[in-house]
């Protein structure tokens, strides 16, 4: 399998590795087929992401996915965040070998998921007592 030159160096030293303490919004997804396991956490202030950290147990491809996700949507809002496609992180990442795109559309839910749960903590937070 070849992966261009910027999976591999995402995947040798990977951005926003990590956990934040107290999240905003966090979600785990992972791929049973490949044994992925992708964990996203957020912090937001004024509809934007401030800090996002990921964990992720799998292939090269699956943590420079992960990595060139924060990397993308850091600093855009959350309607930004939420249109960044597995098509852009694929392009981004100079492509991936078939077999793997997977990986990019598994961070893409993972990030839409900690999104939602952003969302519905908002929103019980907000909820009349």
């Amino acid at each position: 399998m070849k992966y261009s030159k910027k999976v591999i160096e995402l995947f040798v030293s990977p951005k926003n590795v990590g956990e934040i303490g107290n999240p905003d919004g966090e979600a785990e997804v992972g791929n049973p087929v490949c044994g992925d396991v992708m964990k996203i956490q957020l912090k937001v202030e004024d509809n934007c992401i401030t800090d996002i950290k990921f964990r992720t147990f799998g292939c090269a491809a699956a943590i420079a996915s992960s990595s060139i996700l924060t990397e993308l949507v850091k600093g855009k809002t959350l309607e930004e965040a939420k249109n960044v496609t597995y098509d852009v992180l694929v392009k981004t990442l100079g492509g991936l070998p078939p077999q793997k795109i997977h990986c990019s559309s598994l961070a893409i839910e993972a990030l839409h998921k900690a999104i939602e749960d952003y969302i519905k903590r908002k929103s019980v937070e907000n909820a009349p007592g």
